[in-house]
C-alpha cells in the first residue's frame, strides 16, 4: 500500500465499523441491472470492489454471478466484510496499489468511496488492472437535502468535516475529467429510501460518518445529542417508530480507453 489512508477514514472506519453495518442503506432495486447491462456483469466476468468498506455493496456485485474481489484498507471494515461475506476475496490495500496482476478485471466499483482516493495514482492503476474495453462504475446514496430535516442533519454535521473528501465538495470529478485513461461519465440515478428505526437510519447512520466518528468523546456525544433533538422535536420525526430516509442513487460509468 503506498496512498496514506485519510485519517478521518482510517480513524473514524476503525472506530464505528460495526455501528456503519447497521446504519448505512443498502442499494436500490434498480441497481442490479445497472450493473448486468451497463458494467456488463454476469457468471464469467470479474469485478472489484475497491473501498469495499464492510460489504454492503459487495453483496450486491456478488448478486450479478460475476468473480468479486473485495479491496480494503481499512482492517476493522475488512473484517466485518470477510465475516459476513466469506466467500469474496478480500484484499488488503489502497485504490493506487492493488497487488493483483495487469487486466485482472472486466470492471472496477466503488460505492461510497471513489471521493477518498480520486486521483491520477488511482486512475492509472485502474487502467492497469481493468482488461481492454474494461468499465469503471462509481455509486454514490445522497441525501435529498430538499427535505426539511435531512437538510437539519447536514447543518448539524457540516461544521465537523475539516478537510475529509466528501462527494457533495465535488473534487473527485477533476482527476477524471482530465484522465486520457478513461472517457466521459455516463450516469444514472434512482430515488431511494432507507426505512428504519430513526436510531439507525439517522442516528447510527450519521455516527458512522469518517469525521464523525473520529472526534473525541465528548464531540461525538455532542453530535449524538444533537441528532437526538432533532428526532424528538422536529414534527416529521417526533414519535416515529419508523422513519424512511430520502436519497437519490447516483451511479456513474466510464469506458476504458486503450494505452
Amino acid at each position: 500500500m503506498t496512498a496514506k489512508v485519510h485519517d478521518a477514514a482510517q480513524q473514524g472506519f476503525s472506530r464505528e465499523a460495526g455501528t456503519y453495518v447497521r446504519g448505512r442503506p443498502d442499494y436500490p432495486a434498480p441497481l442490479l441491472g445497472w450493473l448486468q447491462d451497463t458494467l456488463a456483469l454476469g457468471p464469467g466476468r470479474s469485478v472489484l470492489d475497491v473501498g469495499a468498506g464492510t460489504g454492503k455493496f459487495t453483496a450486491l456485485l456478488a448478486r450479478t454471478g460475476a468473480a468479486v474481489t473485495a479491496v480494503e484498507p481499512v482492517d476493522a471494515m475488512r473484517a466485518q466484510l470477510q465475516a459476513a461475506l466469506p466467500a469474496v476475496q478480500a484484499v488488503a490495500a489502497t485504490a493506487d496499489a492493488v497487488p493483483l496482476p495487469d487486466a485482472s478485471a472486466d470492471a472496477i466499483v466503488c460505492a461510497q468511496a471513489f471521493h477518498w482516493f480520486a486521483s491520477e495514482a488511482a486512475l492509472r492503476e485502474f487502467h492497469r488492472l481493468l482488461r481492454p474495453e474494461g468499465r469503471l462504475g462509481l455509486v454514490w446514496n445522497v441525501r435529498d437535502e430538499t427535505v426539511d430535516w435531512v437538510a437539519g442533519i447536514t447543518r448539524i454535521i457540516t461544521p465537523y468535516e475539516g478537510d475529509a473528501p466528501r462527494f457533495h465538495k465535488g473534487d473527485w470529478r477533476r482527476p477524471l475529467e482530465a484522465s486520457p485513461l478513461f472517457g466521459p461519465l455516463e450516469r444514472a440515478q434512482w430515488p431511494h429510501l432507507h426505512t428504519g428505526t430513526p436510531e439507525d437510519v439517522i442516528v447510527r447512520r450519521f455516527m458512522s460518518v469518517s469525521f464523525i466518528a473520529a472526534l473525541p468523546a465528548a464531540g461525538r456525544d455532542r453530535v449524538r445529542a444533537e441528532l437526538e433533538t432533532l428526532i424528538a422535536t422536529h414534527p416529521e420525526l417526533r414519535g416515529r417508530r419508523e422513519i424512511a430516509f430520502p436519497y437519490t442513487t447516483l451511479a456513474f460509468c466510464a469506458q476504458r480507453r486503450p494505452g
